[in-house]
């Protein structure tokens, strides 16, 4: 597989779109990312899988998916090594992130930010305190 079928099996996706984030490209499912091509020179595209997801897929396929470096492996963000896999398995990977992306979303509709609760007062920033202000002439 390379980046092209990569993109092409993500476009698939019902509600699929490709955006940019950091200047690489993307894949959304309303409006929030799922997959990502900000490994692509190193021959990687990025899925967005729980933890519990990842352990499953690098377990069963050492060689193909592998946790990314730092925090956000251990939340579950994860390389898929372009070369080393096929269609299916590709294709199932991504539909994996997909779904999980589009759980999380409908999970977050149902909550409603401070601001947008009735009553609540909008947050506003307040400007910082400007110490030793220097008269100027």
């Amino acid at each position: 597989m390379n980046v092209a079928d990569f993109r092409r099996i993500a476009l698939s996706l019902p509600g699929a779109e490709e955006g940019s984030h950091m200047g690489s490209p993307d894949f959304r499912i309303e409006g929030k990312i799922f997959a990502t091509l900000a490994s692509q020179k190193q021959g990687y595209g990025n899925l967005m899988l729980s933890p519990e997801q990842q352990a499953e897929f690098v377990q069963e396929q050492p060689d193909v998916f592998v946790p990314i470096a730092g925090g956000w492996g251990k939340n579950g963000a994860t390389h898929v090594r372009l070369a080393a896999a096929n269609e299916d398995l590709l294709a199932g990977a991504l539909r994996t992130a997909w779904k999980l992306r589009l759980e999380k979303n409908a999970g977050s509709r149902g909550k409603k930010r401070a601001s947008e609760v009735r009553g609540a007062a909008p947050a506003t920033k307040k400007a910082p305190a400007i110490k030793n202000k220097k008269r100027l002439r």
